[in-house]
């Protein structure tokens, strides 16, 4: 777009000599002439001014300047080309050579003679260096001070140079060919980057950014300090300059016919067109671009930014008036910022409009305007109601207010910024075009950006708050939801914003078919309007997204009934098949698990419907979330009972120790409740049968075996006399009641096999408890006397029976036999005994059901000629040898009784105690074999052997030891006369009154190979 970036005045109407040269130093000017000499102009402002001036604070002015100064003689030749290093006071000139002149009095500082004939220069300022080439030579010199110059290089060039720059370590040149070629200062290496074109003469321009603008033809070519070509870097001008100057951000080019300047930024358009003809040079100033021409000089003066950015916005260009805010000086920050954001805003609503969504988006982002502003685009989505809302055009206000003062102050005018108010009928006309699924999608990119930031500064108003209250403040107590929200929360702009940023994002993204995106928002952390969106989703059948809006506002009753209304229509096919393929129990569960630590009793009401269908998933949620079972089971009892013995049975399977004794024995009582309406009913319609067992029935029977025996006597009185006589064995046997209840396996059941494991159960439970094993074994006792005596067992059995209905409080007598075992023996049974080891033939007197008195022996005798069970008493035997007492066996046998028929019996007994017998003979031996060598051990440590020579001395006289009787002390290196010792020890029993201490005794034992004698002594 075509604005004006430049003034152009006139700064110099006529010159007596055509102009060859012109530079600029402070606020003057420096024009060299045909003629030779170098010409000074002033402003005309200051012409008359004598006072000292800074010329590095100065600038070109926009007047009229008038001849200050004339320095004849300053060039023999016709100036070529000549330039102020201000940095260093330098003026350096080419003409017939290169001369160097301090400034501001153009004192002669040297003057390089090498550099005759040279056609081009160039100055490297950071270095000091400077460049220049003459025919096919390049020299470099070295600014040494105040010195002079001194020269570091020369390097051969293939041909005449016309343009040249320095980059970096590199210098590029124009040749006389045609052709751009780049020179390594360092190594001196020569690298072609291309030519020139056919007719322009080659240009080289360093651009701000280090990078170097090549002419060919009618386009710039932009490289990098290497050669290589910049993506996007070519500006294409009119014709082919002869000269280009850069003035950030612009690009000024002398054409035959004009000057043109071109922005900097791709795609480098046309900004402005100066028509000026007979141009001979161009120049760059501090703050100006000179222009000269034959007898006059213009001035190309930057408009004020300000300016510029208020006609590129009016023109349309946004990108441009952009690229000029970021120029703004730091100092005019506030005003840069109004400036973009406004531009962005201007520029947003032009893409909207034109469609392109996504970009707008982005400017919108950029502009930090107000969601709400954005918002206003969208009509058909519903926002809370909210005073952000009704002030939702403020921030355009405040950024025009600031525009406007900006525009007066700079003669820039923006004029009234745009506003969202629309006409109603156009706003619904482009309802549908505005609804549509682009600007919905960019829509929700935008709100995406925003989010973080306005949940950010809502979560932090949440967390003061509770702050606040925690540290004093009680005067309202902060209620927080499972997810950081507040129930009840104070007027907040923040959160205000936050709410309908969420409201609008949820809906934008189900009106997209993002129903996932959707429900995820819902999960995390929201400040969804709960109406709104309760009224969206349900008129959409978002049932997810419902659940999730009730859970994040811990609405949690609301939720799980809406979620069991869906569990409910899922199972009876009442909703389509989508519902049917997502709905199901589990779903329940899984939303009542984080609930369970906040709310029990609640997740007791909502998990009684899948308890049923999911008791597994069920269990394990009470049992994970640490819910006591004795609560849910007291629950469930009041209003569910028929899930109790459900929710018990699982919860024993999941955790068999877990579960209290109390829990165990209500879940029996269950059980034998049931049990016995089965029974019952059954009787009544005289089908009952002992052997028929229902699925309760041996669940009961099972759990009958964890109750304890106080509770088995209450389930005792209520059972029937004459029916389920298992469960009453089970119970009697909890008693310790033994032989009543082998009774009851043997000749009411008739069942064997049951009283052997019985028999079994109760000698590995005594196993495990570390009873006796005589103990253990007269169980088996007990149920082989129950064979032999069947009919004197059966009469006592329904004594006692009868004893324990009528009072149960009364001791019960425990019925035994085993003082019959005292009365009788025999020498086989004194052989058994004595094969086994058992050094105790009789029962301990201690055991179970150990009630008889010797009187009943006699019973037992008569009664030995009745039916008995032999065949189940040799089968006892045969299998269970190893439990039993083999000499207590035999005296309880009749005896009638073959010896053959006990083989069985007796055969695998006698071989095993056979087996001991050697085992223990063979352990006696070792034993003594072991008790030989220990005392072999003590021999060889108590003997000691103590050389005595012809030097020993006694430790107390102090005399040779020589032949006489020796003691030694228990050190074994200490040696005394006996005599000595003994007279020692004597006097310690009359000082002292304690008796003699244990001493040693030597006596000559042999002579070794030195005829010294060795002794040998022993302690006494």
């Amino acid at each position: 777009m075509v604005h004006t970036a430049f003034d152009i005045s006139q700064l110099i109407a006529t010159s007596p000599y055509k102009i060859n040269a012109v530079e600029s130093y402070g606020h003057d000017l420096l024009i060299s002439s045909s003629d030779g000499c170098l010409r000074i102009y002033s402003p005309e402002s200051t012409a008359s001014t004598t006072h000292d001036v800074v010329y590095g604070t100065l600038e070109l002015r926009k007047e009229a300047y008038v001849l200050q100064r004339t320095i004849k003689g300053f060039s023999k030749k016709p100036m070529v080309a000549m330039e102020v290093v201000a940095a260093r006071e330098l003026l350096i000139s080419l003409s017939e050579a290169i001369a160097v002149h301090r400034l501001p009095n153009l004192e002669i500082v040297a003057v390089i003679g090498k550099a005759k004939g040279a056609n081009a220069y160039s100055w490297e300022e950071r270095r000091g260096l400077l460049c220049f080439a003459r025919q096919k030579r390049l020299s470099i010199y070295r600014h040494d001070g105040g010195r002079g110059f001194v020269e570091i290089k020369e390097l051969s060039v293939p041909d005449t140079v016309k343009s040249m720059s320095w980059c970096g370590e590199n210098i590029c040149l124009g040749l006389t060919r045609k052709v751009y070629m780049i020179l390594n200062v360092t190594s001196g290496t020569l690298s072609e980057v291309f030519s020139s074109g056919r007719n322009a003469l080659p240009l080289v321009v360093s651009l701000p950014s280090g990078e170097l603008l090549l002419g060919k033809d009618k386009v710039g070519v932009i490289v990098d300090q290497n050669g290589k070509l910049v993506q996007e870097g070519r500006i294409c001008w009119s014709e082919a300059p002869a000269a280009v100057v850069i003035r950030k951000p612009y690009a000024i080019a002398l054409l035959p016919r004009h000057v043109e300047i071109r922005s900097l930024r791709f795609p480098y358009p046309l900004i402005q067109t100066v028509v000026l003809r007979n141009v001979r040079c161009l120049v760059r100033s501090n703050n100006t671009v000179i222009v000269a021409q034959d007898n006059s000089v213009h001035g190309l003066f930057l408009v004020p930014l300000g300016a510029q950015i208020v006609q590129v916005t009016a023109s349309g260009d946004f990108e441009e008036a952009l690229a000029l805010c970021k120029m703004l000086p730091p100092e005019d920050l506030n005003l840069r910022t109004a400036k973009e954001q406004s531009i962005h805003i201007r520029y947003a609503h032009s893409l909207f409009e034109s469609g392109s969504y996504e970009e707008a988006m982005d400017h919108f982002f950029q502009s930090q305007v107000d969601i709400t502003h954005v918002l206003f685009l969208y009509p058909s989505l519903t926002l809370p109601k909210s005073s952000t809302v009704a002030e939702a055009d403020k921030f355009l206000d405040f950024a025009g207010d600031a525009l406007s003062r900006a525009s007066s102050d700079m003669s820039d005018d923006f004029g009234t910024p745009f506003s969202p108010s629309m006409e109603t009928d156009e706003r619904l006309g482009l309802e549908s075009k505005k609804m549509s699924h682009n600007t919905l999608m960019s829509l929700i990119k935008f709100l995406q950006k925003k989010r973080f930031n306005i949940i950010e500064k809502a979560t932090a108003e949440v967390t003061e708050e509770v702050v606040s209250y925690a540290v004093g403040d009680q005067t309202s107590r902060p209620n927080i939801t499972i997810r950081g929200r507040l129930d009840n929360p104070k007027n907040s702009a923040a959160r205000d914003m936050a709410a309908i940023l969420d409201t609008a994002l949820v809906q934008a993204l189900l009106l997209t078919e993002q129903s996932s995106a959707a429900i995820e928002l819902m999960k995390g952390l929201n400040y969804c309007d709960v109406e709104i969106c309760e009224d969206f989703f349900l008129k959409r059948n978002q049932h997810l997204c419902m659940i999730e809006l009730y859970k994040c506002n811990s609405m949690h009753r609301e939720a799980l009934q809406l979620l069991l209304e869906l569990v409910e229509g899922s199972k009876f096919g009442t909703h389509n098949a989508e519902i049917h393929q997502n709905f199901k129990p589990e779903m329940i569960i899984d939303y009542l698990k984080p609930l369970c630590e906040i709310d029990p009793m609640l997740a007791l009401e909502f998990s009684i419907p899948v308890l049923e269908s999911c008791p597994t998933q069920t269990i394990e949620l009470f049992l994970s979330a640490n819910i006591p079972a004795d609560l849910v089971n007291s629950y469930l009892k009041q209003h569910a009972p028929k899930l109790q013995a459900t929710y018990l049975e699982q919860m024993l399977a999941l955790n068999e120790n877990g579960i209290s004794a109390n829990l165990q024995n209500e879940m029996v009582q269950i059980y034998f409740s049931e049990v016995l309406d089965w029974q019952a009913k059954l009787s009544s319609e005289e089908k009952w049968d002992e052997k028929d067992y229902s699925p309760t029935r041996k669940k009961l029977l099972s759990a009958l075996e964890s109750i304890s025996g106080s509770k088995s006597e209450v389930l005792l009185k209520q059972l029937p006399q004459n029916a389920l006589y298992e469960e009453r064995a089970i119970l009697l046997g909890k008693m310790n009641q033994h032989e009543l209840a082998l009774s009851i396996y043997v000749h009411k059941l008739h069942v064997p096999q049951l009283a052997l494991s019985y028999c079994d159960r109760v000698y590995e439970s005594g196993l495990h408890q570390h009873s006796s094993r005589t103990y253990s074994s007269n169980i088996y006792l007990t149920l082989l006397q129950i064979y032999l005596n069947p009919r004197r067992t059966t009469k006592k059995f329904e004594k006692q029976i009868n004893n324990l209905i009528s009072s149960v409080n009364t001791s019960i007598p425990k019925v035994s036999s085993w003082n019959l075992i005292k009365t009788k023996g025999g020498r086989l049974s004194k052989k058994i005994a004595e094969i086994e080891g058992a050094a105790d033939t009789n029962i301990s007197p201690g055991s179970t059901d150990n009630g008889k008195s010797d009187g009943d022996t006699d019973d037992m005798v008569e009664e030995e000629g009745s039916n008995i069970m032999i065949d189940e008493v040799l089968d006892l035997l045969g299998q269970r040898w190893d439990r039993i007492h083999g000499a207590h066996a035999l005296k309880l046998l009749p005896k009638e009784t073959k010896l053959q028929n006990l083989l069985p019996f007796l055969g695998p007994l006698v071989k095993k105690s056979s087996e001991a017998y050697r085992n223990l003979l063979v352990i006696k031996n070792l034993r003594e074999k072991e008790n030989l060598q220990v005392k072999d051990e003590l021999y060889k440590h108590r003997k000691t052997v103590v050389k005595i020579t012809g030097e020993s001395m006694c430790s107390l006289c102090n005399k040779k030891i020589g032949t006489s009787v020796f003691a030694v002390y228990p050190n074994g290196q200490t040696i005394v006369h006996f005599v000595c010792f003994r007279d020692s020890q004597n006097m310690k029993v009359i000082s002292k009154g304690t008796p003699l201490r244990r001493f040693s005794i030597a006596w000559y034992h042999k002579a070794d190979k030195d005829g010294n004698s060795m002794r040998q002594f022993k302690q006494v």
